[in-house]
């Protein structure tokens, strides 16, 4: 077990050793005793010259040592901030990034803030979309289906801690829906990454099952986009997350699906991220 210092010196050990695996250490550091200790910011300046608690030690110095490994940050964490929500998250389960908040914008888009509306949400990982739907627009009605039994139970423990209320179901894509289940928007940031994408190495880290498609990285986007038109309300919206220089490929999975006028929508750093089009009925 390693011996506690104070907690201003920890903080600026733990700082120099990870600047080695980070651009912004001192906030890694920080984050990271944050947690250890239980307490916010404001705490942490606070008790800087006390002693750290062993166990926190003990905690803190095996994160770091996963961080030195190369373990993403929010892994080690065990939480992760997205569209205003602090998600856990574990490796069972993609980081949530800000790219897929552009899914979620174009979901808030299509929902108006009063009158139900039914949304699914396909291989929702953590739950982060849905969740973040759900908080913004309370009275639609939302379902999210994962395939991974070990992720869907993230997804229920992010749902209950938040207190928003979600259908949870456990499945590949559409097969453990209700038959008669339509709905009026359909969302899916499924894997699209082709198994010789140069990316993957830097996502060891997270389940490649969530993360690779096939041998083209469109497998999954054509079956979700093919099966769509059973599930949606006429005029109903199938908004897909794909990767940067898909989006012609997946404006024509759309019409080739029967869906009108594709449109793709940028990220934030102006790179095509999800594509979204109407079912006419």
């Amino acid at each position: 077990m390693p011996v506690p210092g104070t907690v201003g010196g920890t903080l600026r050990k733990v700082a120099s050793r990870l600047g080695v695996v980070s651009d912004q250490p001192e906030q890694e550091a920080r984050w990271l005793l944050e947690i250890a200790l239980g307490c916010d910011a404001a705490d942490l300046l606070r008790l800087g010259a006390q002693s750290l608690p062993a166990a926190a030690a003990q905690w803190l110095s095996e994160r770091v040592e996963r961080r030195l490994a190369g373990v993403p940050l929010p892994y080690c964490l065990g939480a992760w901030s997205f569209y205003g929500l602090e998600m856990a998250v574990d490796p069972a389960v993609l980081i949530p990034r800000p790219d897929t908040e552009v899914l979620v914008e174009l979901a808030l888009g299509h929902l108006p803030r009063e009158g139900a509306r039914r949304v699914l949400d396909l291989g929702t990982g953590s739950g982060a979309v849905a969740l973040a739907v759900a908080r913004a627009r309370p009275e639609a009605e939302l379902w999210a289906v994962e395939r991974s039994p070990e992720a869907l139970a993230v997804a229920q423990s992010n749902g209950r801690r938040l207190g928003l209320t979600v259908h949870w179901l456990e499945g590949d894509w559409y097969a453990s829906l209700p038959a008669a289940a339509r709905f009026d928007l359909i969302l899916a940031n499924p894997p699209y990454l082709a198994a010789d994408d140069p990316h993957l190495p830097a996502l060891r880290h997270e389940p490649q099952e969530a993360l690779l498609a096939g041998p083209t990285g469109l497998e999954c986007l054509a079956e979700i986009a093919a099966e769509a038109p059973a599930h949606l309300v006429a005029g109903g919206v199938l908004g897909l997350e794909h990767g940067a220089e898909q989006g012609e490929a997946v404006r024509a999975l759309l019409r080739a699906a029967g869906f009108d006028q594709p449109r793709t929508h940028r990220d934030l750093a102006g790179r095509e991220r999800v594509t979204s089009a109407s079912f006419p009925g």
